[in-house]
């Protein structure tokens, strides 16, 4: 009885369900976000955009366009950024001086300013080496890196990551006017490309309890091994930062908040408090934490030959594909299939020829885009560094 009992109370308990909205979730926020670092040596790279309601639905931050950005020098230096695409802001290559503090300052299109604390330059020591791993659950990117002038302690990494991929099938034929087809040249090939992925975690380390500022064999991605990626080529470019401690710190608490959260052991979120402030509305929240100085940075290529024979690429973006099969009754002896007739017998969905079709009968072999185009998720352009 003891036992039915209790399985009732727990039934009972589990079944009793009541969606919990606290108001921070509901209230309309719409802080600014600033992502991004002062650059010397480099071009500097600025990206805005504004909070939104995780109630709403959306999948994207909303970028902050027509803002007016600049780069502020301690000694009256001013350094004005270029707006492009997506809420990014881009200033060229800059000499800036270690003598020097900088700061980051905002005018959005509505008229009100954003500054960040003024910060020193935190030049990063050079990558020693950047090498891989083959383990049990994957590739594993290491780095390893060191100071020998004992002050850099605290470090931050992001990278851009490129790797080849094939369409699901291959079309020799581009479809002109709607009407007809013809072959393909080298250029208009889609069955090949090259795809681009910036990394979205926040990938930090330190050395302030070592006697040595030495970070040895840190993981700075690991690639499952049924990965696409690695299906014909891969290739990492890692960037390294130097932080301050207040950055540091700033970018670990970061990392608890949106990485580590979801079971009832984890982290708390902790109230963020970066360096960037609103002249404007001092009581304004703003996100984001402005670092300056040099970069240094690492490339390596793995080929898919170097692996082990046992792993094979898992494809679910190619999930659906298959081949329709279109046929043609009124066939013009001169190109083996009535060319006036492809927009007529063209299935709905399945808009991409592949190649011509002989049996059971003369017409077109198509599929959907998707399987077939992969400029629709990347460049069939050959990218400068690739080898």
């Amino acid at each position: 009885m003891r036992q039915v009992i209790f399985l009732l109370v727990l039934i009972f308990l589990m079944s009793c369900k009541k969606l919990i909205s606290p108001p921070a979730i509901n209230a309309p926020n719409n802080y600014l976000v600033v992502n991004g670092s002062i650059v010397s040596g480099d071009s500097t790279i600025i990206n805005l955009s504004r909070t939104f309601n995780i109630t709403t639905g959306a999948a994207q931050p909303k970028p902050e366009l027509n803002a007016t950005v600049t780069i502020e020098g301690s000694q009256g230096q001013s350094y004005a950024l270029t707006p492009k695409n997506n809420g990014n802001y881009v200033s060229a290559a800059l000499n800036l001086s270690a003598a020097q503090t900088y700061r980051l300052k905002i005018t959005t299109s509505n008229g009100k300013q954003y500054a960040s604390d003024f910060v020193p330059l935190k030049n990063a020591p050079p990558v020693d080496s950047l090498g891989y791993a083959i383990t049990a659950n994957g590739l594993q990117i290491n780095l390893n890196t060191h100071d020998a002038t004992n002050s850099t302690h605290y470090y931050r990494w992001d990278y851009a990551e490129t790797y080849q991929v094939h369409s699901e099938y291959n079309s020799r034929l581009i479809v002109i006017d709607k009407d007809t087809t013809r072959l393909r040249t080298a250029d208009e090939e889609i069955y090949n490309c090259w795809v681009t992925n910036l990394s979205n975690d926040i990938i930090l380390g330190s050395s302030a309890k070592l006697s040595n500022d030495v970070i040895s064999r840190q993981q700075v991605a690991l690639i499952p091994s049924n990965s696409e990626k690695l299906m014909v080529k891969y290739s990492i470019l890692v960037k390294q930062y130097a932080l301050t401690s207040d950055a540091y710190n700033y970018y670990t608490l970061l990392k608890k908040n949106t990485e580590q959260l979801g079971s009832i052991f984890d982290a708390q979120p902790s109230a963020l408090t970066g360096n960037i402030h609103s002249l404007s509305n001092p009581s304004e929240p703003v996100i984001g934490y402005v670092t300056a100085g040099a970069i240094t940075q690492s490339r390596i290529f793995v080929d898919n030959g170097s692996l082990p024979g046992g792993w094979v690429a898992y494809r679910p973006y190619y999930n659906g594909c298959y081949i329709f099969r279109e046929l043609y009754d009124d066939v013009d002896p001169s190109t083996g299939y009535d060319t006036r007739e492809v927009q007529l017998y063209v299935y709905p969905g399945f808009e991409t020829p592949i190649d011509t079709l002989n049996y059971p009968g003369p017409g077109l072999k198509t599929s959907k885009p998707y399987c077939v185009d992969c400029t629709l998720r990347g460049t069939n352009k050959q990218p400068a560094f690739w080898k």
